[in-house]
């Protein structure tokens, strides 16, 4: 390539960094909501007088990486336009500890920001949650699971409620049931992420009864029940046919996962609209997560 092909290229690229919108700076940076390094939140408050509805942002990475300035600039925007302030979580991970960490430092995240609602002019009442991949299931987990407030515990944030009004999870897994999975995707191919997730050695795992029970508890579809919060999911992936024994890296993100919990929703009753990467060329349906919120959040 010459030399000014690339001086060219690198023109290219710096112009496209500077087109990206810029993320705000928190009005709160690195809130310590736990015990470890990564139990961080970033929150910025909707500046409407009042107390504020409040949207939980948990980042994806396969539970193994990732980090919560990856929240999408352009929804957060919208959000505090609104008068909903946002919040973005980091989480251990599974360098760290296996499941369930991410989903306990998720619902500690949440309980944190109930317990000090009045501090950051926060309506516990009316608080969603959204996020990508790994964080699509820690929202999910929290939207389906039952109740986590432990009323009695002597840490007050654990007293606080983990029930959610709305839940909008994108690229998102219904279920991390390697069985689940193999059975939907016609497939017995497994996603590396999920060996570290559920803190197995190899593949081999995945049929050792031990591990079952986290497999199922894990899994946000098995958590759905009547009266859940309603759902709005987004798959970038094409809603294509997978090719034969599809690898982990081909279906963990297929809208097959979104059919499958629609169908249960429908069956339960719980609003589920599943948008596809089909309907929306251009990417993240941002006006759409922006109007679900508004819609569901403010009274």
């Amino acid at each position: 390539m010459s030399h000014a092909l690339l001086l060219l290229l690198a023109g290219a690229l710096c112009a496209a960094a500077q087109q990206r919108p810029q993320l705000p700076t928190p009005d709160h940076a690195d809130v310590r909501y736990g015990p470890h390094e990564r139990n961080v939140l970033d929150l910025w408050l909707a500046k409407t007088p009042g107390r504020h509805p409040l949207v939980i942002y948990y980042h994806g990475g396969g539970f193994r990486a990732g980090d919560k300035r990856t929240i999408n600039v352009e929804l957060l925007d919208k959000l505090l336009r609104s008068g909903i302030s946002v919040a973005a979580v980091n989480y251990r991970l599974t360098n760290v500890a296996p499941y369930p960490a991410q989903m306990q430092d998720g619902a500690r995240a949440l309980q944190f920001l109930r317990l000090h609602a009045k501090q950051y002019k926060l309506d516990g009442k009316r608080v969603g949650a959204f996020g990508g991949s790994a964080g699509s299931g820690i929202s999910q987990w929290l939207a389906y699971h039952d109740d986590l407030a432990d009323k009695k515990n002597s840490d007050r944030v654990l007293r606080q409620s983990t029930r959610l009004s709305a839940v909008g999870p994108f690229n998102a897994q219904a279920s991390y049931d390697p069985r689940f999975i193999g059975k939907l995707m016609n497939s017995d191919k497994i996603h590396p992420a999920l060996i570290t997730f559920f803190g197995m050695s190899s593949p081999a795992d995945v049929t050792n009864p031990k591990f079952f029970p986290l497999f199922e508890d894990s899994s946000p579809i098995n958590h759905l029940s009547a009266g859940d919060p309603p759902i709005l999911v987004f798959f970038s992936q094409r809603n294509d046919p997978l090719p034969p024994n599809s690898t982990g890296e081909q279906h963990i993100h297929h809208p097959k996962f979104g059919f499958a919990l629609k169908e249960k929703a429908d069956k339960l009753g719980v609003p589920c609209t599943v948008l596809l990467r089909e309907d929306y060329p251009q990417g993240f349906p941002v006006d759409r997560f922006a109007e679900f919120f508004r819609t569901r959040l403010n009274p």
